[in-house]
């Protein structure tokens, strides 16, 4: 490496030409980043680390890229979100959720997330060779804004360590902050990547439904579970993106597209773009309904500097409206717990997870074995949706819900026909302390406003580093595209970078 170049200051891109120019090996870089991860273990972003199979990994990538046949990605760490089973028989890592009830759960295989960007499977195709350094913390079954919800305790902000990440993946969006690992994966149900990239000043991508499979990922909400990545820079996420994405036969809901190179995509120059102006042409629609009377007035500033910088980059702001927003909130608390009430009924103390001791009979097994198992948050969303199934409310609740969620899903077709781009705040205020909102789960939920839509209608969005807010905390910009057109979010993302260096400041001690 070159002087006073820490290791720890690679991002994903950075650290691949660094080991395929011989500036670092694998087992430099796992062993720096596992230290590093042990020293700031007070930060709650691991659950769980196995340094002899992270290092046995990266022994493996450094033998490939010595005989010239690695890909672009050998070698390079990543940590995954701890809703991705791991097979623990190579990996040594228990799959958790972030729950009481899988504490220790061994799986017997890999998720397709971690398997395209590990080792790969048998029958199936090479892995990207990255290094797995550990899993990550999250809200239990990603149930939660602010990583609080964990049975293991909560992720904490690396700007401020009073602060929560954003959840659910906060675990993941910490660990990428604090520099403990160039990227890492993470799971958007209704806003768990954007949120968390948002709150703690780093990129993150959730691509359309379908991109990434489901294979393997512990379900909370299926029509709405969506992989993506959390890394520091566009670059790196359309990097991890491209391994990680494809058709899976194994999951009905995998979208039937080829392979993408979302990187190449990026970096393709649009039609018109010249010096100065690589986003000329670009539409970027605001819609009036993301900035409210009542969005943070930092939130606001931040967010109104980093479009004006769009616009010297050659993009045209257009005014648009998604008129459904605030429906957004209670039709995803009304689906989204309803799809949990239906998965999480497999743990039951009889077939799968925790088991409540010396059980009196089979309700009583039934009972303490999802009381003990199941945290508070949890137990509340499964009750709310074994409501809104339950006869005589189904069609009152959940079947309207599912009515709504179509006519969101229009009003975003109805935006794209006058921009190529919708742009606005990932949420309305700067993190929060931890415990602020512990008391009122329902002012947490009226913090997703901004994410849940595009959720709900299965489109791509991303948060970008836009500036920092109220007591120095980063604020997000959120980018939304059109079905399958990641290339444009991470192009205009990508531009944006180029022009400005939010993306790259460091928390202090880190």
């Amino acid at each position: 490496m070159s002087a006073g170049t820490e290791l720890h200051a690679l991002g994903v891109a950075d650290a691949a030409r660094a080991l395929r120019e011989r500036r670092c090996s694998a087992v430099e870089l796992t062993q720096h980043l596992l230290a590093r991860a042990a020293a700031h273990a007070g930060l709650g972003a691991f659950l769980a680390v196995n340094e002899a199979a992270a290092l046995a990994q990266a022994r493996a990538a450094d033998a490939r890229l010595a005989r010239g046949d690695a890909g672009p990605l050998a070698g390079v760490p990543v940590a995954h979100k701890d809703i991705f089973v791991t097979d623990f028989a190579t990996s040594g890592l228990p799959s958790t959720a972030g729950s009481r009830m899988l504490a220790g759960y061994r799986s017997p295989f890999d998720a397709t997330v971690v398997a395209r960007l590990g080792d790969g499977e048998p029958g199936r195709g090479a892995g990207a060779g990255m290094v797995t350094l550990g899993k990550l913390n999250c809200d239990e079954f990603a149930m939660g804004s602010a990583n609080e919800n964990s049975a293991f305790g909560p992720a904490r902000n690396p700007w401020d360590a009073s602060r929560v990440p954003g959840g659910s993946s906060g675990g993941s969006a910490a660990a990428v902050a604090a520099r403990l690992v160039p990227a890492a994966t993470g799971t958007d149900t209704g806003g768990s990547i954007r949120q968390p990239a948002g709150f703690s000043g780093v990129t993150g991508i959730k691509p359309t439904y379908g991109v990434c499979s489901r294979y393997g990922m512990i379900a909370f909400a299926s029509s709405l579970d969506q992989a993506g990545v959390l890394a520091r820079s566009a670059e790196d996420c359309a990097l991890v993106l491209s391994a990680m994405s494809g058709f899976d036969e194994r999951d009905a809901t995998s979208a039937q597209r080829p392979p993408q190179d979302f990187h190449a995509q990026m970096l393709q120059p649009r039609e018109g773009a010249g010096a100065g102006r690589p986003l000329a042409g670009l539409r970027l629609g605001l819609p009036r309904e993301f900035f409210p009377a009542a969005l943070a007035a930092d939130v606001h500033g931040a967010l109104r500097a980093a479009l004006a910088e769009l616009e010297k980059l050659g993009a045209t702001l257009v005014d648009v409206s998604l008129p459904r927003t605030e429906l957004a909130i209670p039709v995803y608390y009304l689906i989204a717990p309803a799809e949990a009430s239906s998965n999480l009924s497999r743990f039951d103390g009889v077939r799968y997870g925790h088991r409540a001791a010396d059980p009196a009979d089979l309700l009583d097994l039934y009972k303490r074995s999802r009381s003990e198992g199941f945290g508070a948050e949890v137990q509340r969303r499964i009750m709310i949706g074994t409501y809104v199934l339950s006869h005589g409310y189904y069609d009152a609740y959940y079947l309207q819900a599912q009515k709504l969620r179509r006519m969101i899903a229009d009003d975003f077709q109805g935006c794209f026909r006058d921009c190529d781009v919708i742009a606005g705040p990932v949420a309305p205020s700067v993190a929060w302390k931890i415990g602020e909102q512990a008391d009122d789960p329902v002012k947490a939920y009226l913090a997703d406003i901004f994410t849940l839509p595009a959720s709900l209608a299965g489109l791509p969005g991303m948060s970008v580093p836009a500036g920092f807010g109220a007591h120095g905390m980063p604020v997000g910009l959120q980018l939304i595209g059109n079905y399958f057109d990641e290339a444009t979010l991470l192009q205009t993302a990508h531009a944006l970078q180029q022009a400005t260096d939010f993306h790259a400041r460091v928390p202090a001690g880190f």
